[in-house]
């Protein structure tokens, strides 16, 4: 369900004003790829990328370095002491906490550079992989609360579940059928903006956060999962958020995290291009050709071409 939540009890659907876009958005999200895997070894690489919206019009586009990571033996001591966090002396070191780490790196600059009052969206929610201490996202809503930037975490697909069954399912067909309380006389409708809160951070987590889930457009397919931060007005903020969620392409989602989604994607063009060199470099090292192929092909990919 959700990791240090506290779950609403009576889940009621709100109608969903819509406000206006901020002055200064950024968006950030982060992209993955495994170049070579010898199972004991692996060569993964990672990068975040940001944009940045300012009166509408997109002013940064920024891809992001592509950070490599090497992953096995002594390679992992040296991939964790590159993440520069404290972290328990029994954490395994895998793509998904490289690829989190700097994706909130990436959310720290948009912080510093952003003016007051502006809007940092991220890919996903709000809460670090559980193995980066909890007092960083302390430390980093606090100073966002200090300028009044306000952290939005938006989720694509997610495990949220009511009685066994997706959750979100289940609320955008609410909203269609019975609406706010329950009544079906005041059925939102399909065409309705609607939030709802969900769940907020227990207090031993150590940060304060509130989950709602939302339908931003009135096109929108899909509603998603939101996280804000405890002491932000959730109305308000997904009322401004829902400014810049009416692409035509897929409306209900920003339009923004869909620019930094396109630019963290690690292609297969760009995995390819990688694996050459890793390749080009270890025949300049002596490494025969049937090493490399023993140490690096997939047989699974070999067999299924039969």
């Amino acid at each position: 369900m959700g990791f240090g939540l506290a779950f609403e009890s009576d889940i009621r659907l709100r109608a969903l004003p819509p406000g206006s876009p901020p002055d200064d958005l950024w968006a950030v999200d982060g992209g993955q790829a495994l170049v070579a895997d010898a199972r004991c070894l692996q060569l993964l690489v990672t990068r975040a990328s940001r944009v940045r919206f300012r009166a509408g019009a997109c002013v940064v586009e920024e891809e992001g370095e592509i950070r490599a990571h090497l992953l096995g033996g002594d390679e992992t001591r040296s991939a964790r002491a590159g993440l520069g966090l404290t972290l328990a002396a029994d954490s395994t070191i895998d793509a998904n906490l490289l690829r989190d780490r700097w994706e909130w790196e990436a959310v720290e600059r948009c912080v510093a550079e952003a003016e007051d009052g502006a809007f940092v969206l991220i890919d996903g929610d709000l809460q670090p992989d559980w193995r980066i201490p909890s007092s960083y996202l302390a430390d980093l809503l606090e100073v966002a609360a200090r300028r009044q930037i306000t952290l939005v975490g938006v989720t694509k697909h997610s495990s949220l579940s009511r009685g066994g069954a997706p959750l979100i399912g289940q609320l955008e067909v609410e909203a269609e059928t019975r609406g706010p309380g329950g009544r079906e006389r005041d059925a939102l409708g399909p065409r309705a903006r609607w939030w709802a809160p969900i769940a907020h951070t227990r207090p031993d987590v150590g940060y304060g956060l509130q989950v709602v889930v939302a339908r931003l457009d009135p096109d929108a397919r899909f509603a998603f999962r939101i996280d804000l931060p405890a002491n932000v007005d959730a109305a308000a903020a997904l009322g401004r958020v829902a400014a810049v969620c009416d692409d035509a392409a897929f409306p209900g989602y920003p339009y923004p995290l869909g620019v930094a989604d396109r630019l963290a994607a690690c292609s297969p063009w760009i995995r390819h291009d990688l694996w050459l060199q890793v390749d080009e470099h270890l025949e300049g090292a002596g490494v025969g050709p049937e090493v490399r192929e023993r140490a690096f092909a997939d047989r699974h990919g070999l067999m299924e071409r039969y």
